[in-house]
């Protein structure tokens, strides 16, 4: 319960009144008869205030919502009695997101409804609940006002951007040049698998000539290939404390988690199967499905995935994947790798390197490329280049280790990794490898 300015205003009012009534005799009882109705008004307000109004809420919004960006939402409030209420309401949104629209206040006459329009911004993936609205409504005589939550609970995914996501993989053919952290273009024709005869055209290699359809068309055929098909990609995706990094407003995980996402939809696209494994704080797995099904199971099975303190434990995932994939599958491990992960790193990828092709993909801090480049101006300085100087070495030599081909092995700013996934994924592709 919660006093209304009116009611202040008549205590104000009664008071001043209390001064000339302290004077004159004559006037005490007449100003004691009316703070004696004010008590009686106040507390059958009060009373009735506190009674459950014959209220309905609604609230209209979308199951699945991206992350990062406002999103409408719409509470409907329905005044199913006989008598006009005033009211102000404020909806309950999840802890840690944006809001814009809130509280409001409306009167509603009996019958009649009010729908309120507010926005919301997700900030985290994951699921976002929404309780129960909060209605302030004034008592009959408007002294008092109760608070009452009258409507329903609902929850929203929050996934991550996939329009976003689409952009990157779209870009991954569109790119003429490759700069830092773009993408290179593919050629039609590069691949493995026989596609088609066509004519030869300007710029076809001399090795892509069918000399025997040449023969019999009497000018000159080439043989079309395409990308391998119906093959396995499947992430190994690390959950543990080394995810939690962030350079700037994205975490080190979020980064790996979208260019996970990028690359099962390319690899969907190519018509490979995709699947994914957690491990580290929380153990998830996805088997490898292709198409829209396999990337739509994909988002619903990672969008709600943190990292948490947990120290990952290589070599029981790499044992759990071998014992759930039975076909070869192209595996990329995603990572931060560190000098101490040596030995139990390497074991667990030569484990994998038994039965699959491997890829390691490891996210390294932006912050210690600044500090290597940064200006020495004096002792500190100099102290944080030679600390930074010697972990970016003891670094490259736990990645040397690892045994991984130059082409099997990816260490790059976080920012980058969808980019650098995605061309190793297509060389790896055109050149048969898997």
């Amino acid at each position: 319960m919660k006093p209304t300015r009116r009611m202040f205003h008549a205590l104000l009012g009664l008071t001043a009144l209390g001064v000339p009534a302290s004077v004159w005799p004559q006037l005490q009882l007449p100003w004691q008869v009316l703070g004696g109705a004010l008590l009686l008004a106040a507390g059958a307000d009060a009373l009735l205030a506190r009674r459950r109004p014959a209220l309905r809420a609604e609230r209209q919004l979308a199951g699945v919502l991206p992350v990062g960006a406002w999103h409408d939402v719409r509470l409907t409030v329905h005044n199913e009695g006989a008598a006009p209420l005033q009211l102000d309401v404020f909806d309950d949104y999840p802890a840690g997101w944006e809001l814009e629209g809130m509280p409001h206040a409306t009167r509603l006459a009996p019958g009649a409804f009010s729908t309120i329009a507010y926005r919301v911004r997700p900030l985290e993936r994951g699921d976002g609940e929404f309780g129960t609205p909060w209605l302030r409504i004034a008592g009959p005589l408007g002294l008092w006002q109760a608070t009452h939550r009258i409507g329903p609970q609902q929850t929203a995914k929050v996934f991550p951007d996939v329009a976003r996501l689409l952009g990157q993989a779209l870009r991954a053919t569109d790119r003429q040049a490759p700069t830092a952290g773009s993408l290179v273009k593919r050629q039609r024709g590069e691949g493995t698998d026989f596609r088609q005869l066509r004519e030869y055209r300007r710029g076809d290699s001399l090795r892509s000539i069918d000399w025997k359809a040449t023969a019999r068309h009497r000018k000159p055929i080439s043989r079309e290939y395409q990308l391998e098909r119906d093959q396995q990609v499947v992430f190994l995706l690390d959950t543990g404390r080394r995810m939690l990094a962030r350079d700037g407003d994205t975490s080190h995980f979020d980064h790996a988690l979208y260019a996970v996402l990028t690359l099962a939809f390319v690899a969907g696209k190519q018509g490979d199967a995709v699947g994914l494994m957690s491990f580290g704080v929380d153990n998830r797995w996805l088997p490898p499905a292709k198409g829209r099904i396999g990337l739509d199971r994909t988002l619903a099975g990672v969008y709600d995935l943190q990292p948490g303190e947990a120290a990952p434990d290589y070599l029981r995932a790499a044992n759990d994947l071998l014992n759930r994939l039975g076909r070869r599958a192209f595996v990329v491990l995603v990572t931060n790798v560190r000098d101490e992960d040596d030995v139990a790193l390497r074991q667990a990828v030569d484990l994998l390197s038994s039965r699959h092709l491997v890829m390691c993909a490891s996210l390294r801090e932006r912050a210690l490329d600044a500090a290597s480049t940064a200006p020495v101006n004096g002792f500190d300085d100099a102290l944080r280049l030679a600390a930074s100087e010697h972990y970016l070495q003891q670094r490259q030599e736990a990645i040397r280790r690892l045994g991984l081909r130059a082409g099997h092995l990816v260490d790059v700013a976080p920012e980058q990794l969808a980019s650098a996934l995605l061309n190793r994924y297509l060389d790896i592709k055109e050149s048969g490898a898997l």
